[in-house]
């Protein structure tokens, strides 16, 4: 495969900035010293949608409608994917059919239905809302939106772009991995920018799927059970994802729903700011490799909040549980 180049990623960027603002990286001084080098955080949980998918729905739907510009579209989601083509489709002007399992969060199904969205419930997984959006699609007539595209990639890279832009002497980023969008716009940026940034990306370890991709390049669905990080929770990995992100990743770290709480829990305390189980498992992946020194002589890194949209019943049961979840007294020091 062939890498964008800087300028196409740049002309994506500006469909993105139309809509929204580029986003703050921040150092923390807490994070940093417990880490004991520089952390920065990507703060992609203050978008308009407080999720990084913003972007790549941007101009998936852009370019969409200068093709089609009455087509209908359905996709299907557990939640940041879904308000991105529901935000896009309202500002092109597109109608809209958004899939969502059962049991899926209820903040992100309120804010789908208040972006416009004809809003489904079916299925008992992310996989069996996917098959049931492109049934839809099939059926009522309509497009169907992938959850991994190109053109959601290219929109996706600007997160990363700004973020080695402002931090260009960065050694490792750790980029969640749900559907592979986000992973594969940093490998993108990094590609175009001729940026030496090691790039890990993070599963949840009850949802295996892209892990064991990444190792194999066998695309084989595996049983989800998270409970938390329902941005992770994957059945069938992509194969045009998994190609990229084995080409870009340098490896992929799998964590636990409680490494998840402990790293929602840290960085509310030490970043005032609030993170969804997907958007907290970059901190997860930091916090497992500082534990097991694999940050040995690793230079500066970025954590990749990449989401915000946390039910607040959730909220309150991570943030009144006990400390003790996962980490040796000296890391909560």
């Amino acid at each position: 495969m062939q890498w964008p180049t800087l300028a196409q990623l740049e002309v994506a960027a500006s469909i993105v900035y139309e809509s929204m603002p580029a986003t703050p990286q921040y150092t923390w001084q807490q994070l940093s010293q417990l880490f004991g080098r520089t952390v920065w955080v990507k703060h992609e949980n203050v978008t308009p949608l407080g999720a990084f998918k913003m972007r790549g729905g941007l101009v998936y739907v852009k370019n969409l409608a200068a093709q089609q510009p009455t087509a209908r579209l359905v996709s299907a989601t557990r939640g940041n994917h879904g308000q991105s083509i529901a935000f896009a489709a309202a500002k092109y002007g597109l109608p809209v059919t958004i899939v969502v399992p059962e049991g899926n969060s209820e903040s992100k199904n309120r804010a789908m239905r208040a972006l416009g969205a004809d809003l489904r419930v079916i299925g008992a997984d992310f996989q069996a809302a996917r098959e049931a959006a492109a049934h839809i699609a099939q059926t009522e007539g309509g497009v169907l939106v992938p959850s991994f595209h190109p053109d959601l990639v290219m929109g996706v890279a600007s997160y990363a772009l700004e973020l080695m832009r402002a931090a260009p002497d960065l050694a490792r980023i750790y980029v969640p991995i749900g559907m592979g969008s986000g992973a594969a716009g940093v490998c993108y940026a990094k590609a175009a920018l001729g940026h030496h940034v090691d790039i890990v990306g993070v599963t949840s370890a009850h949802a295996p799927a892209y892990a064991r991709a990444f190792e194999t390049g066998d695309c084989i669905p595996m049983e989800v059970t998270t409970q938390l990080a329902d941005g992770l929770a994957c059945r069938s990995p992509d194969a045009n994802a998994v190609a990229v992100l084995r080409k870009g990743l340098s490896r992929v770290v799998e964590v636990t729903d409680d490494e998840v709480k402990m790293a929602i829990r840290t960085l509310a305390e030490m970043t005032h700011h609030l993170a969804e189980g997907a958007g907290a498992a970059s901190m997860a992946a930091a916090m497992q490799d500082l534990q097991a020194n694999r940050l040995d002589g690793v230079g500066p890194i970025a954590i990749l909040m990449t989401g915000g949209n946390i039910d607040l019943p959730v909220l309150g049961e991570i943030l009144n549980a006990p400390v003790s979840i996962g980490l040796d007294e000296h890391v909560l020091a």
